[in-house]
C-alpha cells in the first residue's frame, strides 16, 4: 500500500532521491520520514529510489514503502543520482543516503531556500552537528577541510563542507550542470560546475547522524579522496596549468634571454650556458603547459564552462590572423638570429666557432613562434566547431 502524498493526477513540486545498493534494512525508515515531511510541510511531493543492482530486495522494500524504483544499471553513486535526477519528476530535487544518516523529516531548509531562487542547496554538517560516531576523524578533521579548501580556491565557491550528501536542487540546473561522474566524485563536480557556471548557491547546516547500516560503508576513504582530488584538478586548468606554466615561461625566459651576448657575472653568481640551458627548459615546458591550459578552456567553453572567464574572451578577441603574424614574427626573430651565426661563421671561412648563447636564443625565438602558429591553427578547428 502506498503512504505517498502525492495523487496521480497532480505533479510533484518536489522529488527526494535516493541511490541505493542493498539498504533494504533503512530504506523503510528514509522513506517514511521523506513522507511524513511532505505531508507536513503540506508538499506533493514523491520518493524516487535510484537502485543500483540490489540483491537483498531493496526494490520491494521501496515500492511498499511508497517509493517510485528507478533501475540503474551502470553501476556507481554518480550514475545512480543522475538516473534519479532524470527521472525525477519534481520542479525540485533534494538527494539524500539511504543509510539515514541525513534525515529527511528535516528539508525545511531546502524546501524554503529552493522556492527562494537558489539553483543548489547544499548541507554542512561541520556548521551543523555531528553525532557522535557519525563521521571519521579524518573525513572530519583532514579530509573534508582540504578538499573544500580547494575547491573554494579552484572555483569561487563559499562553502565549509564539499563532501555533504544532502543537497537541493532544481530541475534546471540539473540540466545545466550535464553531470556525468559515475563514482564518488560526483559530489565535487555537481559543486564544481555551479560555481563555474555561477549558480546561486546556498550553504544550510545540517545534522550528520549515525548511519544504521549493519555492513561497511560503500565509501573507501582514500581512493574516493584521490577521485575528488583528481577531478577537482582537472577542472581547474588555471592552476594546473595556466599559472604554472606562466610561472615557468617568465623565469625560464630570464635566465635564457639575459646571456644572449654571453656568460656574465651576478653578484656573487657566475651565471654560464647550464643556467641558460635551464631557462630554455623551463621556457619551452611554459610554452607548452600555457596552451595545454588555454586548449581545455576552449574545448570546455563549448560545453558551456568557462564562456566568461577572462583568458577565454581575451582569446575570443584576439583573431587567428593577428595570431599568426604574431608566430611569424617570434619566428623570424629566430631566424635572423641563426643567419647571424651564419655570417660570423662564413666570415672565419667556415671554421669552427662558439656561439651556443645565440644559438640557444634562436631556438627559444623559432620554438614559441611555431607554437603560437600552430595554436592559431588549433583555435581556428575549434571556432569552426563552435560555429557548427
Amino acid at each position: 500500500m502506498s503512504h505517498s502524498v502525492l495523487t496521480s493526477h497532480v505533479s510533484p513540486e518536489f522529488s527526494v532521491v535516493i541511490p541505493c545498493l542493498n539498504e533494504a534494512k533503512t530504506l523503510p525508515i528514509v522513506i517514511a520520514k521523506a513522507l511524513n515531511a511532505f505531508k507536513r510541510l503540506g508538499i506533493q511531493g514523491e520518493v524516487v529510489v535510484a537502485d543500483n543492482g540490489s540483491t537483498d530486495g531493496s526494490v520491494k522494500v521501496a515500492e511498499h514503502a511508497g517509493a517510485r524504483v528507478i533501475h540503474c544499471v551502470e553501476k556507481g553513486y554518480g550514475n545512480a543520482l543522475i538516473a534519479g535526477f532524470k527521472n525525477a519528476r519534481g520542479k525540485y530535487m533534494i538527494m539524500g543516503d539511504a543509510d539515514d544518516s541525513y534525515n529527511f523529516e528535516e528539508i525545511d531548509g531546502y524546501v524554503e531556500n529552493l522556492r527562494a531562487g537558489y539553483d543548489l542547496v547544499i548541507g554542512t554538517r561541520l556548521k551543523g552537528h555531528i553525532q557522535k560516531g557519525a563521521m571519521p576523524f579524518l573525513h572530519r578533521y583532514l579530509g573534508t577541510p582540504v578538499l573544500t579548501f580547494l575547491l573554494n580556491l579552484f572555483f569561487g565557491t563559499k562553502i565549509s563542507d564539499c563532501n555533504c550528501g544532502m543537497r537541493g536542487i532544481t530541475k534546471t540546473a540539473f540540466e545545466k550542470l550535464q553531470l556525468e561522474s559515475h563514482g564518488m566524485e560526483f559530489a565535487s563536480e555537481m559543486i564544481i560546475k555551479a560555481g563555474i557556471l555561477k549558480l546561486k548557491i546556498k550553504e544550510i547546516p545540517i545534522t550528520l547522524y549515525k548511519d544504521k547500516r549493519d555492513r561497511k560503508p560503500h565509501l573507501n576513504t582514500w581512493r574516493d579522496g584521490w577521485r575528488h582530488l583528481k577531478f577537482m584538478l582537472l577542472y581547474a586548468p588555471n592552476f594546473l596549468f595556466v599559472y604554472p606554466g606562466i610561472f615557468a615561461f617568465i623565469v625560464g625566459s630570464i635566465l635564457t634571454l639575459v646571456q644572449y651576448n654571453g656568460p656574465f657575472t651576478w653578484g656573487p653568481i657566475f651565471w654560464d650556458i647550464h643556467v641558460m640551458i635551464l631557462g630554455l627548459t623551463l621556457s619551452l615546458i611554459g610554452v607548452f603547459i600555457i596552451q595545454m591550459g588555454l586548449i581545455i578552456k576552449l574545448v570546455s567553453s563549448q560545453q558551456h564552462y568557462y564562456k566568461k572567464d577572462a583568458w577565454v574572451v581575451w582569446l575570443r578577441k584576439v583573431s587567428m590572423e593577428k595570431q599568426l603574424l604574431l608566430g611569424v614574427f617570434f619566428t623570424l626573430i629566430g631566424l635572423g638570429i641563426d643567419a647571424y651565426i651564419f655570417y660570423v661563421w662564413a666570415n672565419h671561412n667556415f671554421v669552427n666557432i662558439f656561439m651556443p648563447q645565440k644559438a640557444i636564443v634562436s631556438l627559444y625565438f623559432i620554438f614559441i613562434g611555431l607554437s603560437l602558429i600552430f595554436f592559431g591553427f588549433f583555435r581556428a578547428i575549434l571556432d569552426k566547431q563552435d560555429e557548427l
